[in-house]
């Protein structure tokens, strides 16, 4: 005997998984699934926009799938910016806390990835330039893991550093290396924002070019081709490398002396080869941030200081909580009782 539907809610079976939304998502369609869950295509009979639902896999199966569906769940909260995917509503069709099992996230529906686009058609200089500007202006306080484009160029950042995963769990999707900085593929020490500057400077190369910059086969393959661009790393660099492994690995390399990039970039105008060079730098320390980035002459065109919001300091302080799983539940229970769609950065905490 099949469990009672909630009031206003439809029950329906899509790739073998069983899904209950409200009746306003009509024409549901699977469009993608990976380690943690499984998106569909929808439209929203109240707003008649196509959206994105996201069915989050068993959240609740183990401590670190619970945090990190509230991480996920705060991030979307807090995130108000044109250049970021949004949380445009969250549901759960259990009828109780007791009974809390799923939930399910409905964000804006964006058609095309930046890496298809690439890969079916070059990109004008002056489009280039726009996309990255947006990258930059979304980076600001997010780390991209995905960026889609519609069809009037607007870049949005779909899925956050949240996917910091292990490979394996990339379902098998290694690509993801070849825009990884240096120091998060071989650990070399904490990270911090700069990791975003590095993929964002290996994305803009590849725009401009139409190249993958370092299309490394393994990890140490990538690494020798990073250095063969920005040099075997200084010794300041080295000193900061928290593993006596890595670092006696890297001071075994044969020394090689920084690229200059007009030659590694022969066809770029000179602001994009000064941008990638502030970027593609192997310190973290050294490398520009964000915010420097925007005022770059090679984005003069579309920077607005004024335009560029710092967005509101997003609360973290529950990443330190000991919680179990039975607490994130209920906290992810009360951020879904709470959510208002016209205020949706109202957070319950």
């Amino acid at each position: 005997m099949e469990s009672p539907v909630k009031k206003g809610f439809l029950r329906l079976e899509i790739q073998k998984t069983t899904w209950e939304v409200p009746e306003q998502y009509t024409a549901l369609k699977a469009v993608g699934s990976g380690a943690y869950g499984t998106v569909c295509s929808a439209i929203d009979q109240q707003t008649k926009e196509k959206v994105a639902i996201k069915k989050l896999y068993r959240p609740f199966q183990s401590l670190i799938h619970a945090k990190r569906a509230y991480r996920e769940l705060r991030l979307l909260r807090h995130i108000q910016h044109d250049n970021v995917i949004c949380l445009l509503n969250v549901f759960t069709p259990d009828f109780s806390l007791e009974k809390f099992q799923t939930f399910y996230m409905v964000m804006p529906f964006v058609a095309e990835d930046l890496g298809h686009i690439m890969k079916t058609r070059r990109l004008t200089d002056r489009i280039i330039v726009y996309l990255f500007y947006q990258l930059l202006r979304g980076l600001k306080d997010l780390k991209p893991g995905n960026l889609a484009v519609n069809e009037n160029c607007e870049l949005k950042i779909l899925d956050f550093g949240l996917a910091r995963h292990a490979e394996s769990e990339m379902t098998g999707y290694v690509v993801t290396r070849w825009y990884r900085s240096p120091e998060i593929i071989f650990n070399w020490m904490h990270y911090s924002q700069s990791v975003d500057l590095w993929s964002a400077g290996c994305i803009l190369a590849e725009m401009i070019t139409g190249q993958v910059l370092f299309p490394g086969n393994d990890s140490i393959d990538q690494l020798m081709k990073i250095l063969h661009v920005t040099g075997t790393p200084p010794s300041s660099l080295l000193q900061k490398m928290q593993s006596k492994d890595a670092r006696s690995y890297v001071q075994g390399l044969p020394i090689q002396k920084k690229k200059n990039f007009k030659e590694v970039f022969p066809s770029l105008d000179v602001h994009a080869v000064d941008l990638l060079d502030s970027m593609l730098l192997l310190d973290p320390d050294t490398r520009m941030t964000a915010k420097e980035g925007l005022s770059h002459p090679y984005l003069s065109e579309f920077h607005d200081p004024e335009s560029e919001p710092d967005s509101p300091p997003y609360d973290d302080s529950f990443e330190s909580m000991e919680l179990d799983v039975g607490e994130w539940s209920s906290l992810i229970h009360m951020e879904i009782m709470t959510f208002d769609p016209s205020n949706p950065s109202a957070t319950a905490m």
